[in-house]
């Protein structure tokens, strides 16, 4: 059996004036739970489960970013990543990262390659 071709173009996620400066956001792709976040030009997409537990990383909907905003924070145990590369630089997950999903932006849209 094939894949439809779909599956391996790009896909759209949001508009990128969905997203706030810094800011972030949940997004469903295919039955996967991603999440993006934007601080300035960059924006990074990243698998929406932590690499400690397995679980999603936000108790409320968009909000995976620590106080400051230019951190990803764990929820549950309190874990902080870089934003750019989605390493843990604190928490019990030290070390390990998320899993990022390669994206560009184009025609105001953020794209899911």
């Amino acid at each position: 059996m094939t894949q439809p071709i779909d599956d391996f173009l790009p896909q759209p996620l949001c508009r990128l004036d969905e997203l706030a400066d810094p800011g972030s956001k949940g997004l469903m792709h295919q039955g996967q739970a991603l999440f993006a976040v934007r601080q300035g030009d960059q924006v990074t997409v990243f698998e929406n489960r932590c690499p400690h537990r397995g679980i999603p990383l936000e108790w409320v909907p968009d909000q995976f970013l620590d106080s400051s905003e230019r951190l990803i924070q764990c929820a549950t145990h309190g874990a902080l990543f870089l934003p750019e590369n989605g390493e843990c630089v604190a928490g019990p997950c030290a070390g390990a990262y998320l899993t990022a999903r390669l994206c560009h932006i184009s025609n105001g849209q953020l794209w899911l390659d």
